[in-house]
């Protein structure tokens, strides 16, 4: 069996560099966040871990173009980027372990947190920084893999001008859907709102402008079923909820806003949480647990953009930084 790579190393390399029983930062997850967050730990000469159970990069790291990060104005991949962070925080000598984070609980007579890991057992951090991200609630349809990143989006400030004066279908009737569908038509030239319901869950103020925007239209009282195409999107596939007719929408992508989940189970009950289950942070991007912050898409954040995420990265190390440092003065 071939060798799965994590952050340029085989699993075999990075099996074979011992891991250290404690750390000074512990970052569990490797998207923008949380590599911004390891090249500032690092820069500090913090001793630095970056656990992490897939390949870094996080989910920017599977599109194909990212237009609207600073200093890239000809756009990059998003692969491109997050090798090049990884390869930042490697330089400042951040180490990366590959495996999955299942715990995180509180020394009751130390100032430190256990980290508790699939494959490497219990190690010590003097602070932990949450990246884990939040996957988006998938389109439920059987073609949703195949042509996810060939027409399924489920980022519009990310994608939408790749379908400029194209038609596209909106799934979704919340405030993020109907937000979408309006930011969508500086670029498509017909968007068309598919919702299961006769009406939206959007504020009021969305759902006027999205009402008096000529180029929005609405598919209502409707769910996907499939969605057409060879090898990119060409038409979705819906189907009344009421009289189970069956209707074909000619489209040329599908962006998708039906909810997000974050991923921060291994830490609910130590850290507040939304209802939804996003952290919740201060302005310094820590949690209700003094010593642990969380940044990017796992945080109850109103944006969730790579640009957004890194300076939240940025912020939390320099929070944890704090920390540690007013712990080992006794305060």
């Amino acid at each position: 069996m071939d060798d799965f790579f994590v952050g340029g190393l085989s699993s075999q390399e990075t099996e074979s560099k011992a891991i250290k029983s404690e750390y000074d930062i512990i970052i569990i997850g490797a998207g923008p966040g949380g590599l911004t967050a390891a090249i500032y730990a690092g820069r500090s000469r913090l001793d630095t871990a970056v656990i992490e159970k897939l390949a870094p990069g996080g989910q920017i790291a599977v599109s194909d173009r990212v237009d609207n990060y600073p200093g890239f104005p000809d756009g990059i991949s998003g692969e491109e980027l997050t090798k090049r962070m990884e390869k930042q925080a490697k330089k400042f000598g951040a180490e990366f372990i590959s495996d999955e984070v299942r715990s995180v609980s509180e020394s009751k007579t130390e100032n430190y947190f256990f980290v508790e890991t699939a494959s490497h057992g219990t190690i010590k951090a003097k602070s932990v920084i949450i990246a884990t991200g939040a996957d988006p609630v998938k389109l439920p349809v059987p073609e949703e893999e195949k042509f996810r990143g060939r027409g399924i989006s489920y980022c519009a400030t990310c994608d939408a001008a790749f379908f400029k004066n194209k038609v596209v279908a909106v799934v979704g009737g919340g405030d993020t859907a109907i937000a979408d569908a309006i930011y969508l038509t500086k670029f498509a030239k017909e968007v068309i709102v598919v919702h299961r319901r006769d009406q939206l869950r959007a504020v009021k103020a969305l759902q006027e402008e999205a009402f008096s925007n000529p180029k929005i239209k609405f598919q209502w009282d409707s769910v996907s079923v499939h969605v057409l195409g060879d090898n990119k999107v060409e038409g979705l596939e819906v189907e009344n909820v009421k009289t189970k007719e069956r209707t074909v929408l000619k489209v040329d992508g599908i962006f998708v806003a039906i909810g997000t989940v974050p991923n921060s189970g291994f830490v609910r009950g130590l850290v507040e949480t939304t209802d939804r289950g996003f952290v919740v942070t201060d302005k310094n991007r820590q949690t209700s647990k003094p010593g642990i912050f969380a940044v990017g898409d796992v945080r109850d954040t109103p944006l969730r953009q790579v640009v957004t995420a890194a300076g939240d990265g940025a912020i939390a190390e320099f929070s944890a930084e704090q920390y540690i440092k007013s712990k080992e003065r006794g305060v």
